[in-house]
């Protein structure tokens, strides 16, 4: 786990997957077409609390949705990219607008889709309920799974490893 604590320490974005990892994975569509996802959040606490703190947070999906726009503009969240089902040249464009080096940045996955940016980056998370082969891959994996808290344990890891979960709590205790 130490060396978990490394990786973190080092880490100033968090990129996010969603379908999976900030949803269950479920998809609802309508009759007329509207698509519908479910967001925990308590994850979306954790990821303003984590933006907060200082690590920016990104968002990178393969697929396109104006509930996944909507709800990344209520937590701040800015850098946004969907519809971009081959991962990698995207991440990469990510590295180059942030300047920051592949041990700066962490991956969030569930899928398969998901490996080929987790193994270039400084450290790769899975969700508790990710495939197989990801979990295999991991540096870590959460105990949650995907929309259910994940991304929270993840907040709050980096936070812990960087020094700022315990102001970022205590505020609630005054």
């Amino acid at each position: 786990m130490q060396d978990i604590i490394e990786k973190a320490r080092q880490i100033r974005l968090v990129i996010f997957d969603v379908d999976g990892v900030l949803t269950d994975g479920s998809l609802f569509i309508g009759d007329d077409g509207q698509e519908y996802k479910a967001f925990n959040s308590k994850d979306g606490h954790g990821l303003r609390m984590l933006q907060d703190s200082g690590v920016e947070v990104g968002i990178l999906t393969g697929r396109k949705s104006n509930v996944v726009k909507l709800r990344m503009r209520d937590l701040g969240i800015e850098r946004v990219l969907q519809g971009h089902r081959e991962k990698l040249p995207a991440f990469e464009l990510l590295r180059e607008q942030t300047g920051l080096s592949p041990e700066q940045i962490a991956y969030v996955g569930d899928d398969i889709v998901d490996l080929p940016v987790m193994m270039r980056v400084g450290l790769a998370i899975a969700v508790g309920d990710a495939h197989h082969l990801l979990q295999r891959h991991a540096h870590w994996t959460t105990a949650r799974p995907g929309g259910r808290g994940a991304a929270r344990e993840v907040c709050e890891l980096i936070m812990e490893a960087q020094g700022t979960l315990d102001a970022a709590l205590d505020r609630y205790l005054q």
